[in-house]
């Protein structure tokens, strides 16, 4: 036997007992069946086939991965009150009212249909490559689609009809499935098509769709197995054992003929441990005493931001595509700030709208100062750099350790909220040479890369833009962060004129480099020895 068939026994939990006791050699085990056949909790299905495994007992045989698609509350409303898309061309409709000009532009339908703008521009850009609508030279929406493919205004025939049909097929049948799920495996080839198109794995809050991957690890009783479960049945232990004895119990007598799980009096006590700082926290804290000894001066701020300062006042268009690159949680309640300082909010609706009086020819379109005023949680810590501008000296040195949160998915290098180390040098000699010895000051002294390079970026608010990246000796190569020259729509729009160099970068990478670590979740573990650990072989950092 390759186990101790009797220490086993007298090991084993009662959630493991009932399931070597209910099943036999040749059973598939997964944790959805488990849970469901013996009444488990959800999680205990998991905990007792994790430890049988751990005993030799079940051993994996086979594992899938089966992607599911979730209806949001967003699908929800599509469902209710149709589609971006279906929407528009209804409004259209009804303004057109038979004929092609409709006299609205794009952001007249944001306000008449309630949507964002960002929203409307991306259905009218599908609406658009579907051949059902256009743009007049004037700027304003008409129906581009011929009289015989129409009926009462709505497409009837061709690709526009058959990507309509789809979708609404796909809510219909969500709306009505179990939970609104729907197995990718349920799907037809032209539904999965357009499934691509509205499903997210994250960020999904603006998605009407979802998109789970769900693995299912099948495990399978080894040779081990049949002895255990005979030892156990000779026993007489079945699994339904109690675990305590109650105050309840002995008032009531209920523990009368009841079997009790043993226990051993010479197992050890609890170690005492004395408390140690936190191996992380203490990187930042050194991080922030260097900057500071070099002169910088150390800038704070809210989590809840508005749109204008995370993203407006950085020169990010508010409906365009770079807009993407930050997919932010929203505040519920209160929804949006009461206002906006001025003359920041003039100053960056001008930038955006025609370049106002930075030199540029903007965005050209209208800015929305209701949008702008949106609460969220702070996808960048750039917005402290914006919120800096305004009152910052010059010549002048700023930096913050900034908790930043971004819906992602999360492996080795990325969290969904993290920390970035953000700042901006502002000089009349302040230029990219000055901004590349900064980023070599961070990969070397910091974050103790050995083997450093840069590599062109790309980032609505800079220009040029540079991001820089450090070789770990486990995971290669990774981006630190995204640094650049802030564009003139951001400083003078600000009230700045001279050169801003500006970074942020990814700090809890930096410290996975300086505390030898090669899982960024291991910085946030849950394990206590691991923490311990990591503090007892890492007494200095940064170098």
């Amino acid at each position: 036997m390759s186990i101790d068939i009797q220490s086993t026994v007298k090991n084993l939990h009662p959630l493991e007992v009932r399931i070597i006791l209910s099943y036999k050699k040749g059973d598939e085990l997964t944790v959805e069946k488990v849970e469901k056949d013996l009444d488990f909790k959800p999680g205990n299905g998991n905990q007792a086939l994790s430890w049988l495994a751990g005993k030799g007992i079940v051993a994996e045989t086979s594992r899938r991965t089966d992607v599911f698609f979730e209806l949001t509350d967003l699908g929800r409303e599509w469902k209710e009150k149709g589609s971006p898309e279906e929407r528009i061309i209804e409004l259209v409709r009804i303004k057109a009212a038979g004929g092609t000009a409709t006299g609205l532009r794009l952001p007249d339908l944001a306000a008449n249909l309630g949507l964002e703008n960002k929203d409307v521009g991306s259905a009218f850009g599908s609406l658009s490559k579907l051949g059902v609508l256009a743009l007049d030279g004037e700027k304003k929406v008409l129906v581009a689609m011929g009289a015989d493919q129409l009926e009462n205004g709505r497409p009837v025939k061709g690709a526009a009809a058959e990507h309509f049909a789809v979708i609404r097929s796909l809510l219909d049948k969500a709306a009505g499935a179990a939970g609104s799920l729907l197995a990718e495996s349920s799907l037809s080839a032209a539904e999965k098509a357009a499934m691509g198109g509205i499903a997210k794995k994250r960020g999904a809050a603006d998605a009407p769709f979802r998109q789970q991957d769900r693995e299912t690890v099948v495990f399978g009783f080894t040779a081990d197995a049949e002895p255990v479960a005979a030892a156990l049945k000779a026993a007489g232990i079945t699994g339904d054992e109690v675990g305590s004895l109650t105050t309840e119990m002995l008032e009531t007598g209920s523990w009368k003929g009841k079997t009790f799980r043993s226990y051993s009096v010479n197992t050890p006590p609890t170690r005492l441990i004395v408390g140690r700082t936190n191996a992380y926290a203490k990187f930042l804290e050194d991080v922030k005493d260097k900057l500071s000894s070099l002169g910088f001066e150390e800038f704070d701020g809210p989590l809840v931001e508005t749109e204008f300062w995370n993203s407006d006042a950085l020169f990010m268009p508010q409906f365009h595509s770079a807009r993407d690159i930050h997919d932010v949680y929203h505040i519920a309640d209160p929804e949006k700030a009461k206002s906006i300082e001025e003359p920041w909010l003039s100053n960056v609706a001008a930038a955006h709208e025609n370049g106002g009086k930075t030199g540029s020819r903007g965005w050209n379109y209208n800015f929305d100062r209701e949008f702008t005023r949106r609460l969220i949680l702070r996808s960048q810590g750039t917005v402290l750099s914006a919120k800096t501008l305004p009152k910052a000296k010059i010549p002048g040195k700023y930096f913050g350790i900034v908790r930043c949160f971004r819906y992602d998915k999360v492996d080795a290098t990325h969290l969904s909220d993290f920390y970035q180390t953000e700042g901006i040098v502002l000089g009349e000699d302040v230029n990219l040479r000055t901004l590349l010895g900064m980023l070599e000051m961070f990969a070397r002294e910091v974050a103790g890369a050995e083997e450093v390079k840069y590599v062109p970026g790309y980032f609505p608010f800079t220009e040029p833009s540079v991001e820089v990246h450090i070789k770990h000796p486990v995971l290669g190569w990774f981006e630190l962060g995204g640094s650049g020259i802030f564009r003139p729509e951001v400083t003078a729009s600000l009230g700045v004129n001279v050169p801003v160099a500006a970074w942020g970068i990814g700090i809890d990478r930096m410290a996975m480099m300086a505390l030898g670590i090669n899982d960024i979740r291991e910085m946030f573990s849950y394990d206590i020895e691991n923490v311990r650990l990591r503090r007892t072989v890492t007494q200095a950092a940064p170098r």
